[in-house]
């Protein structure tokens, strides 16, 4: 089979019941959502498996919940096909952390207790100095980008062609929205976050989690990761650990991290985790290639009858 990246979702892809399918399947899957209940100290499992859905969305639950259940969908993808190995990994956002322990960065408690704290920080800043985040569709970069330097707002994710998402204070948003949609934009959506995420209004919280990564160690990637904020390969711990900090307050640069996947020979994508969000960017990014799903026992029943049954990374 040809070189095959595995791809895992941030904040957004979640919903009730994610992960349950995995773990009554497959013990390894269940492992997971077991060590979170230990290590947060709360039914992190009971949130993904049974919601209520108002919890579950919260910033400082559902970081944790999608990390969890992505590795959860990894474990249990791991068991079904042993020898699956990617060439590559990435992640959307949050997702980052998931492809960090994918790839032997970091370990499980380190990565459920720093993406608990990051979801914590993020909530507290947003409580502090209120924003919002909306995706600008049918405008190029650059022109958003004109429209932010016009309104004090900022680019927060570059994440397919025609499609920006913003980030600022709410009349920061709203002005550049009204503008947007003047400039000729198809449309702007308000997005469902509590704050301006990617923005410099997570300045603290990208600070205060800069001083809770650097007590975590840092492996070299066995796998190179696709890192957000930068859309190069890395597997340097320095570089990972500095770029999850700058993640928080700063752009990412899906879009660009896939293409450079496709410049490296990348026709098969896996998404494991809950949702199918980049399934639909990559059909807006090169919709010739396949982007398959490992987010339900389903999807992995699946995957043999679309020719996955193992991969080397060369």
């Amino acid at each position: 089979m040809d070189k095959i990246a595995f791809l895992f979702p941030g904040q957004g892809a979640q919903y009730v019941g994610m992960g349950k399918d995995m773990a009554a399947a497959f013990p390894k899957a269940a492992y997971f959502f077991d060590q979170a209940d230990k290590i947060l100290g709360f039914s992190l499992s009971g949130l993904c498996f049974e919601g209520p859905a108002e919890e579950l969305t919260r910033t400082q639950n559902c970081q944790p919940a999608v990390f969890t259940t992505s590795l959860a969908c990894l474990a249990a993808l791991r068991s079904a096909y042993p020898d699956l190995e990617p060439a590559y990994v990435a992640g959307l956002s949050l997702g980052e952390y998931t492809a960090l322990v994918a790839a032997g960065v970091i370990g499980f408690r380190d990565g459920v207790s720093l993406v608990r704290a990051r979801g914590e920080l993020m909530e507290s800043c947003a409580r502090k100095v209120p924003g919002t985040m909306s995706c600008i569709l049918g405008l190029d970069k650059d022109q958003v980008g004109r429209i932010c330097a016009a309104t004090q707002c900022e680019v927060a994710n570059l994440n397919c062609p025609g499609q920006v998402v913003i980030s600022g204070r709410l009349e920061s948003v709203e002005a550049a929205s009204q503008r947007a949609m003047k400039d000729g934009a198809r449309q702007v959506i308000p997005l469902d976050v509590s704050g301006a995420f990617h923005s410099c209004l997570m300045d603290e919280a990208s600070r205060q989690l800069r001083a809770k990564i650097d007590r975590v160690g840092f492996e070299r990637a066995r796998v190179p990761l696709i890192s957000n904020v930068d859309a190069r390969e890395q597997t340097d711990p320095v570089v990972l650990r500095d770029n999850l900090v700058k993640q928080v307050n700063g752009a990412t640069y899906w879009e660009a991290s896939m293409r450079l996947l496709l410049s490296r020979g990348i026709r098969t994508f896996l998404e494991i985790g809950p949702g199918s969000v980049l399934k639909g960017l990559m059909k807006k990014i090169e919709p010739t290639v396949r982007v398959l799903s490992a987010g339900r026992l389903e999807d992995l029943q699946a995957l043999a009858q679309e020719g996955v049954r193992s991969a080397s990374k060369a």
